[in-house]
């Protein structure tokens, strides 16, 4: 096979990925377009809300003031899981629990693997609540936030819960912030929305989100060796038949990192998390039914496909812009290419919209993200596959990399 068949073959699946997130782009606006009449209850069933926490000191006020103005017509719970912190988090938790009845501040035993899933699953544990909701120690969700989830799982017993919307509460600190809460509103409109509408599929987000507790007995829990315990969890939930339906309206706010270094750990933490996830769908075959081959699929092709496709393109253009590498084609890959660049922006720019973000900053970022931000995934994902490679071989007990906060 020629070079130049090579790169046609190339440039095409690489538009075909264009193309099916186009159509997503479309979806999820179309679906955070549409309004409809909250779904009352005649009786809401008891929630818990769980917030693993080690070393929140500096962000808990904020967290716990917002999780005492939560409205919820029926038994709300606040577990703060303090898991072995060494700051002040103890103090402030204690703070409000010795003056709101419905916050409680627990201890978590020390335990093995450390990381937020054993958190959850003691928070599981030493609660009795109907429904599970899940906020991040660093969260402000807004007052209904909850009821909304709530009243989305209860219109349909398939419904294993519901998962809302993240925003970016330090998004105009620094450039870094701003691309990461621009990042925010594409996978939300994108991954979430647009495959809600389309495939009737919903990924939890590891906060701002709900499970019903009949439903984590069912599965066994989160899975304690799962650094990204959201995403696993979603995928054994599918694999059993239930849905994850996505509630747009329901909104927290969560603090992203600030520095180059924090980000990295946090996205290596993320991504190691998911090709652990991968690796079980692909050796389990009672989690490939139903949804979870799309899961699958797409999984596979941004971890594996995409990556490759994106490497192989940067290293074709540079190697263009060189003069090592000349070749002549009937069709104007240029063109291709910088239309892809738009199509990039343009999913940026109709997220913003959505969420009522649109400027001119945003826009220009918008576009600075593709010669930037994105490709420092390839980076980040050449350097797991390494990491994944080595653990594997010297079977090594994978260790929560826990973000910490400003």
């Amino acid at each position: 096979m020629s070079l130049s068949t090579i790169i046609v073959i190339v440039a095409s699946a690489f538009w075909l990925m264009i193309l099916y997130h186009v159509v997503l782009t479309i979806a999820g606006l179309i679906h955070r377009a549409q309004t409809s009449p909250p779904e009352t209850s005649a009786q809401y069933p008891s929630v818990d809300i769980l917030i693993p926490a080690h070393n929140e000191g500096g962000v808990l006020f904020h967290t716990l003031d917002a999780m005492s103005k939560i409205q919820y017509p029926g038994k709300l719970e606040v577990y703060l899981l303090n898991d072995n912190s060494t700051d002040n988090t103890s103090d402030i938790a204690q703070y409000y629990a010795d003056r709101l009845a419905n916050i409680y501040h627990i201890k978590v035993p020390a335990g093995s693997p450390k990381g937020k899933a054993r958190v959850l699953n003691y928070g599981v544990s030493i609660s009795a609540g109907d429904l599970v909701v899940v906020y991040d120690a660093d969260n402000q969700p807004n007052p209904d936030a909850v009821k909304l989830l709530v009243e989305k799982t209860l219109e349909n017993d398939r419904n294993a819960g519901a998962v809302g919307t993240v925003r970016t509460i330090n998004m105009q600190k620094n450039s870094l912030t701003r691309m990461i809460g621009l990042e925010f509103m594409v996978f939300q409109l994108l991954m979430q929305s647009g495959r809600w509408l389309l495939f009737r599929l919903g990924t939890y987000t590891g906060t701002n989100m709900l499970v019903r507790r009949s439903v984590l007995a069912e599965i066994g829990g989160w899975d304690e060796h799962a650094l990204a315990e959201d995403t696993e969890l979603s995928m054994r939930i599918v694999s059993r038949g239930f849905v994850i339906p996505v509630v747009p309206s329901s909104i927290t706010y969560e603090q992203e990192p600030e520095t180059l270094g924090v980000w990295i750990r946090q996205r290596s933490r993320w991504l190691r998390g998911n090709l652990y996830t991968i690796s079980k769908l692909v050796k389990d075959p009672d989690l490939r039914h139903g949804q979870n081959l799309l899961n699958i699929v797409q999984m596979l092709t941004i971890y594996y496909a995409f990556m490759a496709l994106l490497l192989f393109s940067d290293v074709w253009f540079v190697l263009g812009l060189l003069g090592i590498l000349q070749i002549h084609f009937t069709i104007p890959l240029l063109i291709l290419w910088f239309e892809t660049v738009w199509i990039y922006a343009a999913q940026i720019v109709a997220a913003t919209v959505s969420e009522r973000q649109a400027s001119f900053t945003n826009i220009l970022f918008g576009v600075l993200m593709y010669f930037t931000y994105s490709q420092l995934w390839i980076y980040l994902v050449i350097k797991e596959y390494f990491f994944q490679l080595t653990h594997h071989v010297q079977n090594v007990e994978p260790v929560w990399d826990k973000t910490p906060r400003f």
